[in-house]
């Protein structure tokens, strides 16, 4: 968890050749509560000092005699082998903004300084960057789990039934590993009845869903699909888990969360990698809201009518675009009402003559089955899909949660 402390004791260099420009950004530093600064207004003196101290935020000018930023950021580059440079460039020129951003910096302000930016920059470069730190520790026991399982698909060709057995075990592991992620029981909130499955299509997969408790007597579920199967898969997942639950155990609102891990993804995931997510968060009253990150429609069933609603998305996949920003929306669940939550392998499971399950199949058992309730839905969900694709291999991960209503 990234608290205010860790930002303000994090390390920062501030470069610029004019003492007073020094003496001024040092000042609005320590005026806003950082301890650790330290500065030079010697451009060629920054590489080494960063090689020995791994600031988490340089302040970088950009027109200084002898070396200018430009080229500061060339030599930081050598030193960042992951190519991330925790610049925040100085610059009285709007031209050098846009070429300062393409080098590498990650923001800029503009001369002369205005201090309320000025911290709000600073502050939001940090958290970023510590985020990503703690959120790759958290993932660090399951990576180097399944560091060598890439090669599980070379297990059928191992002739040494000693060998298979062993790389079976291993692959176990990995499994158990990633199950322990999700939640080992699922809670019952106050006024609520939760059912939840997840089933991936090999021994690890990229669909995971949690629930979490808050202090202010709310709680709040997710339910994600991150793009890709297996490890990569996993291994991501397990990021964006870790990224959620930190920011909601430090009381961060639910679409700062989605903004603050969306900004993570599109730093550290690879083009191709995106993830879709629903989160609902709910008061014992049935009162709350949601954000459909690009996820498929969720349904809400409504006790006192028998009808469906559905709940589309109206935002970005997370990862895909970091100007991307999130909103939540109301809804209000009241007595017998049930939400159903899915991930697309479910509507996608296929059967022999390659028909998929579908969006209508899976209405048509909620408008059935919920007014018996949560749990004889889930039982219902699980049988059709098992009759459906008869024995099938799945094409992707299956996971849903049904919440009902209690009273």
């Amino acid at each position: 968890m990234v608290s205010s402390a860790d930002i303000l004791s994090a390390r920062i260099l501030v470069v610029d050749d004019k003492e007073a420009n020094v003496l001024l950004l040092e000042g609005m530093l320590r005026v806003a509560g950082y301890v650790s600064v330290d500065s030079t207004t010697n451009p060629k003196e920054v590489c080494e000092l960063h090689r020995k101290n791994r600031y988490g935020l340089i302040l970088l000018d950009l027109q200084m005699p002898g070396m200018d930023g430009f080229q500061v950021m060339e030599g930081l580059k050598e030193i960042e082998e992951n190519g991330y440079l925790p610049v925040l460039v100085i610059t009285a020129q709007p031209a050098h903004k846009l070429r300062a951003l393409e080098a590498g910096a990650k923001d800029f302000v503009s001369k002369p300084f205005e201090l309320a930016e000025l911290r709000a920059r600073v502050h939001n470069i940090l958290e970023v960057r510590l985020l990503h730190l703690e959120a790759k520790d958290y993932s660090k026991a399951l990576e180097e789990t399944v560091r060598e399982l890439e090669a599980s698909r070379e297990v059928i060709r191992l002739k040494n039934l000693e060998e298979r057995k062993n790389s079976e075990r291993e692959l176990a592991l990995a499994q158990e590993t990633q199950e322990s992620l999700l939640p080992r029981s699922l809670p019952q909130f106050e006024e609520f009845h939760i059912q939840a499955f997840n089933n991936p299509t090999r021994y690890v997969g990229g669909d995971f869903y949690d629930f979490l408790q808050l202090s202010s007597g709310e709680w709040v579920g997710v339910l994600a699909d991150v793009s890709g199967k297996g490890m990569s898969a996993a291994l991501l997942s397990s990021m964006v888990l870790g990224a959620i639950s930190m920011e909601f155990r430090s009381g961060t609102p639910p679409q700062e969360v989605l903004n603050r891990v969306n900004r993570l993804l599109c730093e550290k995931s690879l083009p191709f990698q995106f993830v879709t997510l629903f989160l609902v968060l709910l008061s014992p009253d049935g009162s709350g809201q949601f954000i459909s990150a690009g996820h498929n429609p969720a349904y809400l069933f409504r006790a006192a009518t028998g009808e469906i609603e559905e709940l589309v998305s109206d935002s970005y996949f997370l990862g895909m675009f970091d100007f991307a920003s999130y909103e939540c929306r109301t809804l209000h669940l009241h007595e017998r009402d049930i939400l159903v939550v899915y991930s697309d392998g479910l509507t996608d499971a296929q059967n022999r003559q390659e028909d998929m399950f579908g969006e209508e199949r899976l209405l048509e058992i909620i408008r059935q089955e919920a007014p018996s309730g949560g749990r004889a839905l889930e039982q219902r969900i699980l049988k059709a899909v098992e009759e459906f694709t008869q024995g099938m291999p799945q094409t992707d991960d299956i996971t849903f949660v049904v919440i009902e209503k209690r009273r």
